[in-house]
């Protein structure tokens, strides 16, 4: 085409800018190409002075696309980039998870003598907050003091972000001090860093104090309540939010709450949002809000209501099949795992997460076979490569079912380096199949790269103690007690009244503990009758006091073993709501055997519904059993 006008040409590259712009705002990637296609092939391109590659690095830049938008970026001539242009490449670059690229972009912007306005120095903060680098962050904050900008509301903003990413309250107090003028933002950053580093209390206190609130700073707070089982006030919160403040909750909020009360088991909360988004989405829901709903309900023991969610939506993505997949494989339902991926592969392309879940619940329901098929197909059937994750996962299912020796050919056999959780796994196994030779081996290495985890040398003195070998165990515990070391200790929480109620093993501190151990007097004797006997081997090392258990008579072993944290849990469940009411127990560690013995009978005496999320899955205790089949 020849262009035989300057007016012509003018005209046609504003239009050109135009459309480049309107792709940039809806994310329009694909037309964006063929505008871009369509510029070039016309030798539009070539006229500089139109500035059409600024555009298209605009358009790139805000589609996410990082290659493209360097290429172009490299394609102009220094005299033709202005500061929005590096500022817009380095912003690229930070949020597509490249933050070093956007730092080291920014010191080639200073070599080049480019100047550099605010929103320059908001990317630079932002790519040092993704790092977690206080180094870095520090040298940029003098680097904005030099260039005067300490008064402007958005540096400081983004400045007090990175502090607080870096864990730095301190830093992050003295710069919201010394601005002379705070905007809501400003506020909501010192929120976020107080909740995060200081506690809920302090966080409190400075909401209170708020001279303006904005959707995010509501978000915080209403989730900090969440967190911290404040039911009530929550609500509380969300009333006042909603009906005093005219704020509604949009697709960023509603995901936010999902995921506190999937973290926190709050599933009464969890179907207020539900029912809110219902009532106030005018057409589906967003397909994010629907994913967190499935991952809530199925974190919260609810894996049907998941279901049920799942199947309703017009539109799932990866994310979405691979919040049911691992929702089901917590359930142990492996059979019904093996059967959804059977259509998701007819919608969707999996990925590696999809296969975490699948070798997660092969391993939770002892699918041997099937697990082993999976892993060896990952690369030349599915082209992935194995993942950290895929080896933990795979070494678990091999050491549950007894296949050690094949599951140290794994790890020896693996493209990079087993981390604690792989070695970490196959420890554990050998502690079930009480192999302490192979254990001995695997506690050596990882001395050897964590030397400051002192939970695996607690797991070897637990195996010395169950083979009788006394000595051995007394001499870790010796060393363990020296240094002050204590098993993290076993929580257990329960939701009744819409407030969460916590215990610890021997805890008299609740106020209802009286009746709580007479509960408990009265179960274990009923329980008893029905064939229960205490497992005192499950009475664990944890601690520095822990030389006067080994001290004890039966009795007192048994007594210690009658109030762990989940007996007493479900004692306060069976006072505390209506006969016949499911009772749903979140447990912060693995449920020892003993308990889970127990539990099995305590749901057929009492014809309760029990349902316990520990550390790794969910164990759902009905009429006698459990949905684990007792392999967990």
């Amino acid at each position: 085409m020849i262009w035989q006008t300057e007016c012509t040409l003018s005209l046609l590259a504003r239009h050109y800018r135009t459309l480049f712009r309107t792709c940039a705002r809806c994310s329009s990637l694909d037309v964006g190409k063929k505008l871009h296609a369509s510029i070039v092939t016309t030798g539009l391109a070539t006229f500089q002075n139109t500035f059409l590659r600024n555009a298209i690095l605009h358009m790139y830049a805000a589609c996410g696309s990082v290659l493209y938008a360097r290429k172009v970026f490299d394609e102009i001539p220094l005299s033709f980039k202005d500061t929005v242009d590096w500022t817009t490449l380095m912003g690229c670059y930070a949020r597509g998870g490249f933050p070093l690229d956007a730092l080291n972009l920014f010191a080639h912007m200073r070599k080049s003598d480019v100047s550099v306005d605010e929103y320059t120095m908001v990317v630079v903060f932002l790519a040092s907050a993704k790092m977690g680098c206080e180094q870095f962050g520090i040298q940029g904050h003098g680097c904005m003091v030099k260039m005067g900008f300490s008064s402007s509301i958005k540096a400081c903003n983004a400045v007090m972000n990175m502090y607080v990413k870096c864990g730095l309250i301190d830093k992050t107090r003295k710069i919201f001090s010394e601005m002379g003028e705070k905007s809501v933002v400003s506020w909501t950053v010192i929120l976020e860093g107080v909740v995060k580093l200081e506690g809920f209390e302090t966080a409190k206190l400075l909401f209170d104090k708020m001279p303006e609130r904005n959707e995010v700073a509501w978000t915080v707070m209403i989730v900090t309540y969440i967190e911290n089982g404040l039911t009530k006030e929550a609500f509380g919160l969300l009333r006042e939010m909603l009906f005093e403040s005219r704020f509604e909750l949009n697709f960023v909020t509603l995901s936010s709450l999902l995921s506190a009360c999937a973290q926190s088991g709050n599933v009464l909360v969890g179907k207020w949002v539900h029912v809110y988004a219902l009532k106030m989405i005018e057409h589906e829901i967003d397909i994010v809000v629907a994913t967190t709903l499935i991952n809530m309900y199925a974190k919260c023991g609810r894996i049907d209501d998941a279901f049920r969610v799942f199947l309703v939506m017009p539109r799932r993505n990866v994310i979405t099949w691979n919040a049911m997949l691992s929702g089901l494989a917590m359930q142990g339902k492996g059979d019904m795992v093996l059967d959804v991926f059977g259509q998701m592969i007819r919608e969707v392309k999996p990925d590696d997460v999809t296969f975490t879940a699948i070798l997660s619940a092969c391993s939770h329901s002892g699918l041997v076979d099937q697990g082993r098929h999976f892993f060896y197909s990952l690369e030349s059937t599915y082209g992935i490569k194995p993942s950290i994750e895929h080896y933990s996962c795979i070494v678990d299912l091999l050491g549950r079912a007894g296949y050690l020796e094949e599951a140290e050919s794994i790890i020896r056999g693996m493209m990079i380096p087993p981390n604690e959780v792989v070695l970490g796994s196959l420890l554990g196994s050998c502690s079930v199949h009480k192999n302490l030779e192979l254990g001995e081996c695997l506690i050596k290495e990882l001395v050897q790269m964590y030397p400051d985890n002192t939970e695996y040398h607690v797991l070897l003195s637990n195996m010395y103690s169950l083979a009788g070998k006394n000595d051995e165990a007394n001499s870790i515990r010796v060393v363990l007690r020296s240094r002050g070391v204590r098993k993290v200790p076993g929580m257990s929480s329960i939701y009744v009244g819409g407030q969460i109620h916590c215990f610890s093993a021997g805890d008299v501190l609740h106020p209802q503990s009286q009746e709580i151990y007479m509960m408990l007097d009265e179960m274990i004797q009923k329980i008893r009758l029905a064939g229960y006997a205490p497992d005192t081997t499950c009475q664990k090392f944890s601690g520095s006091n822990d030389g006067d258990y080994y001290g004890y008579g039966q009795e007192e072993k048994e007594q210690a073993l009658f109030s762990h944290s989940e007996k007493l849990a479900v004692c306060f469940g069976l006072i505390s709501t209506q006969a016949g009411m499911p009772i749903y127990i979140f447990k912060n560690l693995r449920i020892c055997q003993d308990c889970h013995s127990a539990m099995k009978i305590v749901s057929k005496v009492y014809s309760r519904e029990i349902v316990i999320r520990d550390r790794n899955r969910f164990h759902r205790f009905k009429l006698g059993s459990c949905s684990c089949f007792d392999y967990w």
